[in-house]
């Protein structure tokens, strides 16, 4: 980069799969940003993975005319951009109808419109997220798979499992630094990296934050540094849920509590009431299979789900128990909280936080059973329910749940379920390397 290139703002929206969409403008006419006048058709929200608006399913698109939203700024989404020019900015936006009303689609104001019901009770939800990503080499657009980093590689095979292992954390050193570097530039609480057991897997988390959106906020802000260094290394990261079949999947772990008005926090079991933790890991229990595609969202996410590995298969619970769906690891004092551990890395953090919240609402409104722990080294108690491993059936049951309805809105409900079954049944269709490799030389 140069002086004399011109620096310039990027107003984002996020997408349905939380992709971000928008516009990049010059500095010199970022007034407009502010102002509120910069457009975009509705149906940004509404694209599927492959960019698709599916207007024959949705009738959002062109079917009405396409019409504009407006995008409305978050300012304190916004921050400064280290790999642009120097000056730039990225700002995250809510797409708003010309009405005034913040549209249906948009991700960030469903997760708002489910922390108005916290607030409204006089609670406020304390978030955070750990995010698990891989980086890979670059030559995955020729290849069309994907390579462990050269420096993690010995004689072109992964140099073994690098769980803790800190060599791997000062092979990549130069990018990883630079991640945290660009996080501190964002004001993005990065806390702890670890190397996972996966070649090339990274876990950054993030500290908690008293506002559930700006730790949404966070997660996608990172999501995307973590990429932007990829390039500046000549490398790629991904989130996949699932990139290699023969290694570990990743995960985008949620810790929660809830804090009263006099910042008390009321999942403490043993300072407050000590009925209301498990009555809100009830309500999470309850609710998973029902928001599982947005735990979920792709066919590449079911791939994650085995039995044996640290992604649930049980919709259970446990103290301090990594196996388990929700875990607890702190019951007693200011630290108790929840972990979801359900999500992939894949998942949209907006609607991820938005089933999560709502969850843990049901478990507020009623006192709610969440049954008996599942304890180290043994099976789930008798009779707990499993997720499913199928896309399409979680498309089934998102798109039925009266939660679902409540939560996310009618509407949203239907867009999202719709376009996932049309995913869904594409991938079905699809006929792969594995099925030529498996049947065409014996059936």
């Amino acid at each position: 980069m140069t002086d004399s290139i011109e620096p310039h703002i990027e107003i984002l929206l996020v997408g349905m799969n939380g992709d971000l969409r928008g516009k990049r403008i010059p500095i010199s006419k970022e007034k407009k940003v502010w102002d509120g006048t910069v457009r975009l058709p509705s149906s940004t929200q509404s694209l599927d993975i492959w960019g698709d608006d599916n207007d024959d399913i949705t009738g959002l698109s062109l079917s009405v005319g396409d019409p504009d939203g407006q995008c409305i700024p978050d300012r304190r989404s916004a921050a400064p951009m280290p790999w642009g020019p120097e000056g730039s900015t990225q700002v995250l936006a809510t797409m708003h109808e010309f009405s005034g009303e913040p549209s249906f689609m948009d991700p960030r104001a469903i997760l708002a419109s489910i922390l108005k019901r916290f607030d409204e009770k006089g609670l406020t939800p304390v978030v955070a997220t750990e995010l698990e990503f891989y980086v890979l080499q670059d030559d995955w657009r020729e290849t069309g798979r994907p390579t462990p980093p050269a420096k993690l590689m010995y004689r072109g095979e992964p140099n073994g499992f690098q769980l803790y292992d800190m060599g791997a954390v000062d092979a990549l050193d130069d990018y990883l630094q630079t991640v945290r570097h660009w996080a501190k530039c964002q004001d993005i609480p990065a806390d702890a990296t670890t190397a996972e057991f996966g070649p090339g897997q990274f876990e950054i988390n993030l500290l908690h934050r008293a506002d559930a959106l700006a730790a949404a906020d966070d997660c996608i802000y990172l999501k995307r540094i973590a990429e932007q260094a990829a390039r500046k290394f000549g490398m790629k990261s991904t989130c996949m849920a699932k990139p290699y079949a023969d290694h570990a999947g990743s995960g985008l772990h949620v810790h929660a509590s809830i804090i009263d008005r006099d910042g008390n926090n009321i999942l403490d079991a043993k300072g407050g009431d000590p009925v209301k933790l498990e009555s809100v890991i009830a309500g999470m229990l309850k609710t998973m299979r029902d928001a599982q595609l947005v735990f979920a969202p792709f066919a590449n996410s079911y791939r994650r789900f085995q039995p044996g590995s640290f992604a649930p298969v049980d919709i259970d619970w446990g103290f301090g128990h990594r196996g388990t769906a929700v875990r607890i690891p702190d019951a007693n004092g200011p630290a108790a909280r929840i972990e979801h551990r359900v999500a992939g890395a894949d998942a949209n953090p907006y609607l991820l936080l938005t089933a999560i919240l709502g969850g843990m609402l049901m478990g507020l409104d009623d006192t709610l059973d969440p049954g008996l722990p599942t304890e180290p080294g043994q099976e789930p108690p008798a009779g707990t329910k499993r997720l499913t491993h199928d896309f399409l059936t979680a498309v089934d049951d998102f798109s039925a749940s009266p939660f679902i309805r409540d939560v996310f809105g009618e509407r949203y409900q239907k867009l999202y379920g719709d376009t996932k079954r049309k995913e869904a049944i594409i991938y079905l269709r699809t006929v792969s390397d594995f099925d030529y490799q498996t049947y065409l030389p014996r059936i």
